[in-house]
């Protein structure tokens, strides 16, 4: 009998509500574009707080959204954040698995909370702990231009942190490390997390856990010191403490600080990460491992799914809003899997097959937490793009 598997996850979880056809090179958002690191500006691809949003604009952000809303029609409202967006798609992909997926955050009593908790009722994750306090729900404003980048698509965030101010280490207690895997996603948007993630990931290791981290784009770090390496929490110490490291190759170009896919890799290795991927939107996916947690890979590429991209040229449903963290959420799912089947040695090239096409399937929707209509319908959608992507890669 496969044993049951349980994963822990914190970080930023908020409201996401998404403009889905914004053209970044018109007005009103060319008016508002970044002239220099973290002056509080919009640049593709990276996150800006309100704050130093309303103050380098010199417009309050209610009034953009509602010219935005005015010219653009409609926008989407959806659960989004890289830790609650993937412990969603990796619960829903585990349902049938003897697996238990728990989220531990905080929103705020407001209408925006309710709808929070409203949309997580409606998938498999465990919300036992996630609490309500005083404060704003953290949101995200998420500007979306499909044609960007010779139609890849891109999109720009305004995060609104809310009630992540207010989450400690204490929120945690000791029933987030009693789990076969920890996850921390996109912690800089949770200071009181991102500030111990060291210890956090100490303990976790302590604990006997498996430990993922997957980033978001450090805006404070950026804002505070432009154009310095940004430091993975609170000390570079978190680095020896991860099994696996998540980042998009704009976060790790930030937190190594070299532009060289090579030179980043050695800086992740020398730093001592058991393992990391790097994705690069519709270029090759870096991955390696030192063969500790993971059987050892020396650093390969891995392309994306042709069979989703041939597909996702025709369609102009979704965006690509979540779709990092919907990898991450594959990745969970496959190292559960992987364990569950008792496997000598986890399979980092496997791990890297279900994120890769479950980063792509995102696009077909808008926002990144997919609802479905039935238990499983994610998961036998996803099937044979796997299959298909195995051919692909073995070929």
């Amino acid at each position: 009998m496969n044993p049951r598997i349980k994963i822990t996850g914190a970080g930023c979880c908020l409201v996401d509500q998404i403009f889905p056809n914004v053209d970044f090179s018109r007005d009103p958002i060319l008016g508002y574009l970044s002239k220099q690191e973290g002056d509080g500006g919009l640049y593709p691809g990276r996150l800006v707080f309100r704050e130093q949003f309303e103050s380098y604009t010199g417009t309050d952000l209610p009034s953009l959204i509602h010219r935005l809303e005015k010219e653009k029609g409609t926008t989407v409202y959806n659960v989004g954040g890289p830790s609650i967006v993937a412990l969603i798609h990796a619960s829903q992909l585990l349902q049938s698995s003897l697996a238990e997926v728990r989220f531990f955050g905080a929103r705020g009593k407001d209408s925006a909370g309710d709808f929070l908790y409203s949309k997580l009722e409606k998938t498999p994750v465990h919300t036992g702990n996630f609490i309500s306090m005083e404060g704003d729900t953290p949101s995200t404003i998420v500007l979306s231009d499909p044609s960007y980048n010779e139609g890849e698509g891109e999109r720009m965030f305004i995060n609104t942190i809310g009630t992540a101010w207010n989450i400690s280490m204490q929120h945690l207690g000791t029933e987030f490390f009693d789990a076969d895997i920890v996850v921390f996603g996109g912690t800089a948007l949770v200071p009181g997390l991102h500030d111990n993630l060291a210890t956090l990931l100490e303990r976790s290791k302590e604990q006997g856990c498996i430990t993922v981290v997957n980033t978001v784009y450090d805006f404070l770090s950026e804002m505070e010191h432009p154009g310095i390496r940004w430091k993975l929490g609170n000390s570079d110490e978190s680095y020896r403490n991860t099994d696996l490291l998540i980042m998009d190759r704009e976060e790790a170009f930030h937190l190594s600080g070299y532009d060289d896919l090579n030179k980043m890799g050695n800086f992740f290795a020398n730093r001592g990460v058991s393992s990391f991927i790097i994705t690069n939107g519709t270029r090759d996916t870096v991955c390696y491992s030192d063969g500790r947690v993971f059987g050892a890979i020396s650093p390969s590429r891995y392309p994306v799914s042709a069979d989703l991209f041939r597909e996702l040229k025709h369609s102009r449903e979704g965006d690509t809003t979540g779709c990092g963290d919907n990898f991450t959420g594959g990745v969970l799912a496959s190292v559960a899997w992987q364990i569950q089947e008792k496997k000598a040695s986890l399979d980092l090239k496997e791990c890297v097959a279900w994120g890769t096409i479950s980063g792509g399937f995102c696009c077909f929707h808008v926002g990144g937490t997919f609802i479905e209509a039935v238990p499983g319908e994610k998961l036998d959608r996803l099937r044979p793009y796997y299959h298909g992507y195995i051919r692909q890669i073995n070929s």
